[in-house]
């Protein structure tokens, strides 16, 4: 049976990249195989359905072909034909000349629909190019940590390359020979049929990893592994006028693998809303009371700010929702910038009078005022 990756992902199929997007994120944070509760089996789904609703191409060509559309990407049809095309449906391709009788195709993405053919992703690896995978994880932080910036440092279970064989899974001072399983060539040549036809394929041999040579002795610490999985300390350098939701990318930072390079680590920032200040753009922006008196004579009233406190002095005579500007108390914008603090007055009006002040408001209201 086909797969419904809109219902996979919980989402319309009118749904907006953005809301694909998020609803990627809260699920892959929810099944990643690193967390407790994890599900592997089903953080590989959402992230298939990921894939393929999040580019436009595929989408269309998913929304078109529905079940067609995933037995391409699966190799499934019948292969009784020499040319690999026995038992498809191709009644709905009439004029191949003309976009297949009206249904446009994208041929751009059929290196992807190949590499399902032979391994996945291994089948796109190049020889000896072996890469970790690459993994996430989320961080809270304060908003003045926003502001300005912080340096953090976490524990993270992750594979890790063994530090007793540093990565080439041999026991320390044993000798390499030559790989049985790819005769030292580091590749493995594959040939397959599909309703594409017949193709060949060269992959990077799982034993050596592309290297040709395999240990005598294998390291009695990751059991020949080349990495093993441990705690490792990150430190994370967050600059400053970061925002809430952005990913942060630490290059090889990922999963290690034996003699290739580790995936990076992606980390997602939180931001903590502030009780006092909210962020717009560069700025930022605070409400401040104001006795009515306040706002009719003036007066100067201390501020703390995010970088301590400070005296602002209130004009005579400002409105209602007035907004007063201190430069240069707001978000670093680098190069020495920063934006500014935006004092946004609510003037209070008092709920009731006593007979004094009702008398000196007559008073006032005689004048004009």
């Amino acid at each position: 049976m086909a797969k419904d990756y809109y219902e996979i992902l919980g989402v319309n199929k009118d749904a907006s990249k953005d809301e694909i997007k998020k609803a990627f994120y809260k699920l892959a944070h929810k099944y990643h195989p690193d967390k407790k509760g994890g599900d592997e089996k089903r953080f590989k789904e959402v992230n298939e359905a990921y894939q393929v609703l999040s580019d436009e191409a595929k989408r269309k060509n998913y929304d078109q072909f529905g079940a067609s559309f995933e037995n391409m990407r699966q190799g499934q049809g019948a292969y009784g034909q020499s040319n690999g095309f026995g038992g498809f449906d191709f009644s709905g391709f009439q004029n191949a000349g003309d976009g297949f009788g009206g249904v446009e195709f994208d041929f751009g993405n059929l290196n992807d629909i190949f590499s399902d053919f032979f391994g996945g992703s291994a089948g796109r690896q190049k020889s000896g190019d072996v890469r970790g995978r690459d993994i996430s994880t989320e961080m809270e932080i304060t908003f003045s940590e926003a502001v300005f910036g912080v340096t953090r440092t976490f524990l993270m279970t992750k594979k890790s390359m063994c530090d007793t064989c540093q990565g080439t899974g041999g026991k320390p001072g044993a000798k390499m020979e030559t790989c049985g399983h790819c005769n030292g060539q580091g590749r493995i040549h594959e040939t397959k049929r599909s309703f594409f036809g017949t193709f060949s394929s060269t992959k990077v041999c799982d034993e050596c990893l592309g290297s040709g040579k395999v240990p005598t002795e294998k390291c009695p610490t990751c059991k020949g592994a080349g990495v093993i999985r441990k705690e490792t300390e990150i430190s994370l350098n967050i600059p400053a006028g970061i925002r809430d939701g952005e990913m942060m990318r630490l290059a090889g930072m990922g999963e290690a693998v034996s003699r290739g390079t580790p995936g990076d680590l992606y980390v997602k920032i939180n931001v903590l809303s502030h009780p006092v200040f909210k962020r717009e753009g560069g700025n930022l922006i605070m409400d401040m009371d104001l006795k009515f008196t306040d706002a009719l004579l003036g007066a100067e009233r201390t501020v703390k700010t995010l970088d301590g406190e400070i005296t602002v002095k209130i004009p005579e005579g400002v409105s209602m929702n007035e907004i007063l500007r201190v430069k240069g108390k707001g978000v670093p914008l680098g190069r020495g910038k920063r934006g500014d603090l935006l004092i946004k007055l609510n003037i209070i009006l008092p709920k009731k009078l006593s007979r004094k002040e009702k008398e000196l408001i007559e008073k006032l209201k005689e004048e004009g005022i």
